[in-house]
């Protein structure tokens, strides 16, 4: 199983290949792309294109928003959102109807969450304000007086 951890998408690409067990000729010519070319891409010389990752995605049948994480033109989470529909759409197992209904619960479920994840975050400024105003009560000077027992 090939690392998702690699310093560049030369050196990811390199690792998909041989995962692969392409020789660098058979990717660069189902890619359509050159062998001198994808040598230097995946030696770090050359930077390929969005379209030239999609071409290499396809050959080696990976995803190419991974591709584009890796080249830096994708952040993750982007990927995330783009990923999971993507997945959906291309299951021939489930109809369109189907497919269109997983992606609507998906997006409800991200939508969610992020309102979850918005509401928490001004509850934690909320809570921060009021202990501020706690400790600035706490500090005032009170009385305490203490029962004795009978």
């Amino acid at each position: 199983m090939a690392s998702l951890k690699v310093g560049n998408v030369g050196e990811y690409l390199r690792e998909q290949r041989r995962g692969a067990r392409l020789s660098l000729r058979q990717l660069a010519e189902a890619a359509g792309v050159s062998n001198p070319y994808l040598s230097q891409i995946e030696r770090g010389l050359r930077k390929p294109s969005a379209e030239i990752l999609q071409q290499l995605a396809k050959a080696l049948r990976i995803s190419a928003e991974t591709l584009y994480v890796q080249a830096g033109m994708l952040d993750a989470r982007e990927r995330d959102e783009l990923e999971v529909p993507a997945a959906i759409m291309s299951d021939p197992s489930i109809d369109e109807r189907q497919k269109q209904a997983l992606i609507r619960i998906y997006e409800s479920f991200r939508k969610e969450n992020a309102a979850a994840e918005a509401a928490k975050a001004a509850e934690g400024t909320k809570d921060t304000e009021e202990e501020t105003q706690n400790v600035e009560a706490d500090s005032s000077p009170t009385l305490v007086r203490e029962e004795s027992e009978a």
